[in-house]
């Protein structure tokens, strides 16, 4: 019985707009016969009068349910939309590798580095290091998974070379430090673990926790992704 009532007062908060609508579902034509007043009718119930209309909640835990369940709605509705590669038909496998690391890199749970070499809209070779997890809060990225725009890096992203006019920029990203070394090139530093994401292809193996996927897309020149499952440092 005991689990019977949350879901009954579920169903009581989604039934009613209002609190005054649920007591009103309590009130019999034969209570207003005899009391002559509808609001002294609704007080007369909120005080502990139980028709056969089932549980009467007090207001106070009423509009407390109501609230709940208002905000679990939002949840699942916000949840349902986090994800901006819900719902595409993703062929390429650059796109789907995306979809399949962003619910990681939107939790936490991993730090994707995207190395994209390819042409930019002027015709200028170009190439660097995208900080996935970064980008998918700082823009939106459903765009790209319905393939109206195409994913390339910027001067303002971890690492980026124009090779036509040989502009080079590298900045820190929120989930990374960029180390410049003359003998193995690039190093990402990962500030959660401090652990450091080697990108270099030479490398035996791009560090602890780390993993390195070249993926083959007819879209891009190239495309390596350097996967970082993070852990806190205690």
């Amino acid at each position: 019985m005991e689990e019977e009532v949350p879901s009954g007062s579920d169903n009581i908060v989604a039934e009613f707009a209002s609190y005054e609508e649920f007591l009103d579902s309590h009130i019999k034509p034969i209570d207003l016969f005899y009391l002559e007043d509808q609001e002294l009718a609704r007080q007369v119930i909120e005080l502990g009068y139980k028709g056969s209309g089932g549980e009467v909640l007090r207001r106070e835990e009423f509009e407390a349910r109501k609230q709940a369940a208002e905000a679990s709605r939002l949840s699942k509705r916000s949840q349902q939309k986090t994800l901006a590669s819900s719902g595409k038909d993703i062929k390429d496998p650059f796109l789907k590798a995306l979809a399949e690391k962003e619910e990681a890199n939107r939790s936490g749970k991993m730090t994707s580095v995207i190395f994209i070499r390819d042409f930019n809209a002027r015709g200028q070779e170009i190439s660097g290091y995208i900080d996935y997890a970064h980008r998918l809060k700082t823009e939106d990225f459903e765009p790209y998974f319905a393939e109206k725009k195409k994913l390339l890096p910027r001067p303002s992203d971890l690492s980026f070379y124009n090779w036509e006019t040989q502009t080079s920029t590298s900045n820190p990203s929120p989930n990374y430090l960029v180390m410049a070394q003359n003998a193995t090139g690039l190093i990402f530093k990962n500030k959660r673990d401090r652990k450091q994401l080697i990108v270099d292809p030479k490398a035996p193996n791009p560090g602890d926790n780390s993993y390195r996927y070249v993926i083959e897309t007819p879209k891009y020149v190239q495309v390596v992704i350097y996967d970082h499952i993070t852990r806190r440092k205690t």
